[in-house]
């Protein structure tokens, strides 16, 4: 074997390998950057990191306001502190949206308090000041000065009542790609993450969970373990106290848990298990819920569920009545008198998140104080919980963001975070939680399993005039006043949109576009057959729908704006070169909006020796001003390879209540030699102010999947995994 090193041979003397030279002296000008006195420039990253590059994206945001020199730039994570910063929450595609104005507005300020003390200093109108590259000028007088010349005076003064904004044309930084901040010490394998954190004293401590949804603990046997090497604590916890009322992230699968406490993680595994434990069923129980200001109440039933039968209870629940979101026209009557009526259901089961970072965290917590290391995407959302158990104030928790190894939705759940902190509490340690992969995988917080119906109705001139969709699933819908409002509701006479819902004690959370990544392909593969029931092209057939819904709507609550959809789905087709077909190629199409932004994919597949290959995924985006666009590429990318993925191998199953998936070996992952041979991206350009991206891209892969599929075979695939349809990429 020979071991060899790429980046050893990568030598220095480029701008990336040098170091900015530290200032002798910081001057905050708000909190979201300071100056040095030499120039140089620390901006503040607000939100967490998990890999959707917002740690270098939203500094760039600040550094155009502040017509900063973006090589003299260094980007630090924020504190956590909500009286500084608004919405630290990094999930549902807001967090360049939500802060767009706030970061524009940090820049802004910094920039014309430097522009005021360069006026005082000078004796010039203000307004005859500019600024270009971290540098202030005064054509007139032929004066300049660099702001580390000017931070010091600037800090002394007031903040600006009002500050005006630059022009979207102006803009030097925003649009230009920059290199991901962290690049080099994610390649180098820099500490970065709460795994890397070693405190000295600090304990390994991992938990035992019940194997089952359905069950609870009954008892165990500490001796069993206690004397095993290292191992200093073996006891039982509850995560929350019975009186808690949870907030909506407060998701915990497992109330009751045993916790191990040893030297090293080798020991704490081979205590893990051997440790003798008993469980039980529970019966079905109750709690509160503050859903954001709605106290709610949630019911667990008791049992131990299979997924052979999630199915039909699924098709027995949408049998039964269901709950109206929206109705146009009289559906009933256009579909008793049409002369074609295409119906089809689609199914996607419980998915897991697999972050490729185990679930971990770090606590030290005093009777004095809390301070809480780990990868969380909603750490506003998990202080008050952290304050009620521990039983701690606020001013006495500190959360420190670490950057996170993917989420997905999995890290906006922070029980992890509640159960290092109890067991530090407990050992009177500084404590690091890990889950093993299995402990993840089989802790539950999976995407929901959905059915959905769909029926349309095409009259004697093949115009589609009825639609109905009917949307369930375990345990809720993917449907909702939100998703019932979307394309095509607002193109159709007569529209029905209904859902239902079948309750279960296997927990579920916020997976990458949640219940648009089901809805976006079931319709969009409904849409694909509708179209070829009707005789036209599927690119066409939705463009004359989206034309409708511009000229002559029906509704009011339409929420998309049909310009911008039929904008992707024309991008699209002329950069997939739609109109030409190429021989052995199967092309599939898909658009769908969620998260305030459009996108639309041309898949395409071909076989090799027998094997389908995907070979090409074009795709076209809506999201507003793109900050970064290269980072805005790799994010529609990643979308597009791990919505492929799923579509083809995602899938968690159970058996009596047990996961039946604990690890990679098998739980399918998408692999290498699977991905796209190309994939490209392409944005519309616009001046509007940036909307989602993260998940956008997600949803209709699946149903481009699904219709070139199709194309390849000549027959539709309505279940997904389509693994368990007999198709699988070579």
């Amino acid at each position: 074997m020979i071991s060899f090193s790429w980046l050893a041979s990568c030598g220095p003397g480029t701008k990336e390998a040098e170091v900015l030279a530290m200032p002798d002296e910081w001057f905050d000008l708000n909190a979201y950057l300071k100056i040095g006195e030499n120039g140089v420039t620390t901006i503040m990253c607000p939100n967490p990191e998990f890999g959707q590059n917002v740690k270098t994206s939203m500094p760039m945001i600040v550094a155009e306001e502040l017509d900063m020199d973006w090589e003299k730039v260094i980007v630090e994570m924020a504190p956590f502190n909500t009286s500084l910063y608004d919405r630290q929450f990094t999930g549902g595609s807001q967090g360049i949206r939500r802060s767009w104005n706030v970061l524009r507005m940090a820049g802004a300020t910094a920039r014309q308090m430097l522009k005021q003390a360069a006026a005082n200093a000078w004796g010039v109108p203000l307004e005859e000041i500019t600024t270009a590259s971290a540098t202030v000028k005064h054509e007139a007088s032929g004066q300049s000065a660099t702001y580390g010349e000017l931070v010091s005076a600037a800090s002394k003064l007031p903040t600006p009542a009002e500050v005006q904004l630059k022009e979207v044309k102006d803009f030097t930084i925003v649009g230009n790609s920059k290199k991901n901040v962290d690049a080099r010490k994610i390649v180098t394998g820099t500490p970065m993450y709460s795994l890397d954190i070693n405190q000295e004293g600090m304990l390994t401590a991992m938990i035992v969970h019940p194997p089952a949804f359905g069950m609870k603990l009954k008892s165990f046997n500490a001796d069993s373990v206690k004397d095993m090497p290292g191992i200093k604590e073996v006891f039982s916890f509850k995560t929350f106290q019975d009186d808690y009322v949870q907030n909506y992230f407060d998701t915990n699968t497992f109330p009751e848990l045993v916790a191990i406490v040893g030297n090293s993680t080798w020991e704490v595994m081979n205590a893990k298990k051997a440790l003798q434990a008993e469980w039980e069923p529970f019966d079905s129980y109750s709690f509160s819920v503050d859903a954001f200001g709605n106290e709610q109440t949630r019911e667990v039933p008791a049992g131990l569920e299979n997924s052979e039968s999630h199915l039909a209870a699924m098709q027995e629940r949408a049998s039964r009545p269901c709950t109206l979101l929206r109705k146009d026209g009289d559906p009933d009557k256009a579909f008793s008198s049409a002369a074609k009526v295409i119906e089809r259901t689609y199914t996607a089961p419980f998915l897991a998140h697999n972050p490729m970072e185990p679930i971990n965290c770090v606590a030290d917590v005093t009777a004095e104080r809390a301070i809480i290391s780990a990868p969380i995407q909603a750490p506003e959302l998990i202080e008050g919980t952290l304050s009620a158990r521990l039983g701690l104030p606020l001013e006495k928790i500190e959360i420190v963001m670490t950057r996170m190894g993917g989420g997905f939705g999995r890290r906006a759940y922070g029980h992890y975070m509640v159960e290092a902190a109890v067991i530090s509490q407990k050992v009177n340690r500084p404590v690091k939680l890990v889950y093993m992969r299995e402990d993840d995988m089989t802790f539950g917080v999976y995407r929901p399993t959905y059915m959905a119906t769909y029926r349309a109705a095409l009259d004697e001139n093949n115009q589609l005039v009825a639609y109905h969709v009917k949307a369930g699933g375990i345990p809720e819908s993917p449907l909702g006043r939100g998703a019932a409002n979307r394309f095509p509701a607002g193109a159709v006479d007569h529209y029905l949109a209904e859902e239902w819902s079948v309750n279960s004690n296997i927990t579920i959370g916020a997976f990458r576009a949640p219940r648009s990544n089901f809805l976006g392909g079931a319709e969009q593969s409904f849409l694909d057959e509708v179209a070829e029931a009707a005789g036209q092209d599927p690119i066409q057939f939705r463009l004359d729908l989206l034309t409708r819904a511009k000229h002559n709507p029906v509704g009011e609550q339409n929420d998309y704006e049909a310009d911008r959809y039929a904008g992707v789905l024309e991008l699209v087709r002329d950069q997939s070169n739609w109109s030409q077909p190429q021989p052995g190629v199967h092309r599939g199409v898909a658009a769908y909006f969620c998260h305030n932004s459009y996108a639309a994919h041309v898949l395409e597949l071909s076989r090799e020796n027998g094997k389908l290959k995907v070979k090409k995924v074009t795709c076209a985006l809506d999201c507003g001003i793109v900050v970064n666009p290269d980072a805005a590429a790799n994010m529609a990318e990643g979308a597009i390879i791990d919505g492929i993925g799923n579509a083809f191998y995602g899938e968690m199953t159970f058996r009596n209540g047990v996961p039946e998936k604990t690890n990679f070996d098998r739980y399918r992952m998408i692999r290498m030699n699977e991905a796209p041979e190309s994939i490209d991206v392409h944005f519309v350009k616009n001046e509007i102010d940036p909307t989602g991206l993260g998940e956008p891209p997600f949803p209709p892969i699946f149903g481009a999947v699904a219709n070139a599929l199709y194309k390849s075979s000549g027959k539709r695939y309505y279940h997904q995994p389509f693994l368990k349809e007999g198709v699988a990429l070579g």
